[in-house]
């Protein structure tokens, strides 16, 4: 396991890393109402990582993505994004600073064909795009064979790229957060949606990977970060926790 630096003093924790940072999270505590969900939760991803959140069900995963969002508001500690607070906006804000989050359930538009979901995302961007949707339908080639298709009637898979594209389409995303992109999905579109994953990372999009296939994730991160309970009890590169099986079982099951 990695140590985690000691600051202030006062058993404070702040991760180790080095170079631009993209997204920094710093001792943030976050609430579902009464109930006490992250507990001074601190990570950080480097300018063009690819870092995976992984974890048990339940571990809080979900919750410091919606964190960063604004969707859950911390209630202390701090975020940043590119050296600049963002912790105190609207979601919409954050989304305007390049963030882009992709949800578990995706949230397509089922009763809109793939071409209207498109431009919806498009005409809500009020930013440069990242990329117009005839580049969109390059890259996604499956979608493109599926303009006029409405969405819900679509496979998992191909939700989960038109969710992408999506991203792709609104104000232009430098820092793109995954929540579970793997679930529910055959395997070999799971291996698509991971080449896909590593194309945008090549092409300078900065990745925070919330993931439950464990295994998958740590195939695509260069550094790890494991919750449990809310809290981070582990972090390290993720080739050091795909090798270590006695904390790949300890902290995820994995045998």
């Amino acid at each position: 396991m990695s140590e985690r630096t000691e600051i202030g003093g006062q058993g404070e924790t702040q991760p180790r890393t080095s170079g631009s940072q993209r997204l920094i999270i710093d001792s943030i505590d976050t609430y579902y109402g009464d109930s006490h969900v992250l507990f001074d939760v601190s990570l950080s991803v480097g300018d063009g990582e690819i870092v995976a959140l992984v974890g048990r069900n339940g571990a809080g995963k979900t919750t410091t993505l919606r964190s960063i969002m604004g969707l859950t508001p911390a209630q202390s500690g701090r975020i940043e994004k590119d050296g600049e607070p963002i912790d105190g906006l609207d979601p919409h804000q954050i989304r305007k600073r390049g963030i882009s989050w992709i949800p578990e359930e995706r949230r397509v538009f089922g009763g809109l064909t793939v071409e209207e979901n498109l431009r919806l995302a498009a005409h809500s961007a009020d930013t440069d795009q990242r990329e117009s949707i005839e580049e969109v339908y390059k890259r996604f080639t499956r979608l493109d064979e599926r303009r006029t298709q409405k969405a819900g009637t679509m496979s998992g898979g191909e939700q989960q790229m038109l969710a992408i594209a999506r991203a792709l389409l609104g104000p232009e995303t430098d820092l793109l957060l995954l929540d579970e992109p793997s679930e529910g999905l055959a395997p070999q579109i799971v291996e698509d949606v991971e080449a896909i994953i590593r194309e945008l990372n090549e092409e300078g999009v900065t990745i925070l990977l919330v993931e439950q296939n464990a295994e998958m994730a740590l195939g695509l991160a260069d550094r790890a970060y494991v919750l449990e309970t809310g809290k981070v009890v582990h972090e390290s590169s993720a080739d050091e926790l795909l090798a270590d099986r006695a904390a790949m079982e300890q902290y995820l099951g994995v045998q």
